[in-house]
């Protein structure tokens, strides 16, 4: 049972970036999903979520109207399209699964947002 988050990178600032959180050993369907980051010296904080269900999403006013969570259970992925990059989105990005029961996390990806 894993979750592999990738695409971090360097972007420059007002750039874009695609991170994907790949599920192995178990289906994605059925929990939802959340992406954290935590900045160096910060706490972890979460900016995105989706559902299990209906696709509904949560989006910190940090990131809104900049990011877009979405899910392809088909490929057993869910993405993190990053746009309008800014300087303080400089994070490890963190991937979790959860439901009531379970909860998955996977290891982080570091973008560096360059001024």
């Amino acid at each position: 049972v894993q979750l592999q988050a990738s695409g971090g990178g360097l972007a420059q600032s007002g750039g874009s970036l695609r991170l994907s959180c790949a599920a192995s050993g178990f289906t994605l369907d059925p929990y939802r999903i959340g992406w954290f980051r935590q900045a160096p010296g910060k706490e972890r904080e979460v900016i995105s979520c989706i559902s299990d269900s209906d696709d509904n999403a949560y989006y910190a006013d940090s990131v809104k109207g900049r990011f877009t969570i979405s899910r392809d259970n088909a490929k057993n992925t869910v993405y993190l399209q990053m746009n309008s990059l800014k300087p303080e989105d400089t994070a490890v990005y963190y991937c979790n699964a959860y439901s009531d029961y379970e909860d998955y996390w996977g290891q982080g990806t570091l973008v560096t947002v360059s001024s």
